[in-house]
């Protein structure tokens, strides 16, 4: 609802597109730092502590409601967010391959970002009824509630750090890659001790970090313009969040078959998906109706929320080496200034929402024409050890 809550403290779209643009600039700044921390400290602490910061945030966009309280509320957010962004997607990845599971990490992603949105579409559920009870401040206590059983939640996850994954947790580990600083492939002349010493360097899969920010940063973007074009539609404030649900089902959806998904949009058939989704996007928005707005652009999410997904573990499965949160924060700031080029546009394009959206979404067209062209990479099958996955 904070769309709602500046608009109606007499913000224009321009300077809420600025604040947008301060929220994903701070992300920019933050991404790669906080990777670093996580990859050297640990990635749960940093899970920990992006949900206070965030908390603080809110808090204070509530009790003192002003453009420059916004505008440090989003940094507070960005930074709690650049915490969370690769050290969550690192944790998963390492702890599943300590599992010998590592092959399940699309299905595991796939369903943990159904979760999300589930969380998303359970407080859009009580948002109209939270606003008519206690107005904005009752959404700010119920928001900082929820950041404080994140914090928590993120507590309870597992992690390890005694460097048992080659190169997964920072700490020295043997390398099962030929070649990588120049050994003997099969291990000649080389002793068990320096086996066990040598250090795996990081490897920067270019291209599948550019996919990433492609896919997730122009929809990314998009959704916190939601409830201003459902409103233009003719929504009532009150029903503003009732036909939201319906576009964050469709998100929620769209990451459920990621498992499957991986073998049927592998390669250059992912492009028809990002294609068919920026289309569906396009058509929802100039439908014109709450109803038919909401059902087009809930499906269109569902198929970005797809290739979103698809696009983390293709990079993730391409990451070689001990920095994982890292170079995944470091897509995450690739993403952020996709964002930030997306607010931007969207401030210069201003209203009507519909058609700002319809243009957008045409972005899309670059990375689906990129992906058809060049078919996505070859495709592995990632196994226990890590074996060469996608490369884009």
């Amino acid at each position: 609802m904070y769309a709602l809550l500046f608009a109606d403290a007499g913000l224009s779209v321009g300077q809420i597109s600025s604040l947008f643009a301060i929220w994903s600039l701070t992300g920019v700044v933050a991404e790669a730092p906080s990777g670093a921390l996580a990859d050297r400290y640990s990635r749960r602490s940093a899970l920990r502590a992006g949900p206070l910061l965030s908390a603080a945030g809110f808090a204070l966009w509530v009790w003192a409601p002003s453009y420059w309280s916004f505008a440090a509320g989003f940094v507070l957010w960005g930074v709690g967010g650049s915490l969370a962004s690769g050290a969550l997607e690192a944790l998963v990845h390492d702890e599943l391959e300590r599992a010998g599971a590592v092959a399940r990490y699309s299905a595991v992603m796939g369903r943990a970002r159904t979760a999300e949105t589930l969380g998303v579409v359970a407080s859009m559920a009580v948002a109209g009824p939270l606003l008519e009870a206690g107005g904005q401040t009752l959404i700010g206590v119920a928001s900082v509630a929820a950041c404080l059983l994140a914090a928590g939640a993120a507590h309870a996850m597992p992690e390890r750090r005694d460097g048992a994954v080659p190169g997964g947790s920072g700490e020295p580990a043997e390398t099962d890659e030929p070649g990588v600083l120049g050994e003997d492939p099969d291990g000649a002349g080389v002793s068990g001790e320096d086996r066990a010493t040598r250090v795996r360097p990081v490897r920067w899969p270019v291209g599948a970090m550019l996919l990433v920010a492609a896919v997730s940063g122009v929809w990314g973007a998009l959704d916190e313009y939601t409830p201003l074009l459902v409103r233009e539609t003719g929504a009532a404030d009150g029903e503003v969040s009732w036909y939201l649900l319906a576009i964050w089902a469709g998100a929620a959806v769209g990451g459920l078959p990621a498992g499957p998904a991986e073998r049927w949009f592998a390669g250059r058939r992912l492009g028809p998906l990002l294609a068919g989704s920026a289309a569906m996007l396009g058509w929802g928005a100039l439908w014109g109706t709450p109803a038919g707005t909401a059902v087009l652009a809930g499906l269109a999410f569902a198929g970005f929320q797809l290739a979103t997904v698809l696009a983390d573990a293709r990079l993730q499965h391409a990451i070689r080496g001990p920095g994982r949160a890292t170079v995944t924060s470091v897509a995450g700031m690739a993403t952020d200034l996709t964002v930030i080029a997306t607010y931007t546009a969207y401030g210069a394009l201003g209203e009507p929402h519909g058609v700002t959206f319809a243009v957008l979404a045409c972005a899309y067209a670059v990375p689906a024409a990129v992906l058809l062209r060049r078919g996505g990479g070859r495709r592995g099958r990632p196994g226990r050890r890590g074996r060469r996955g996608s490369r884009v």
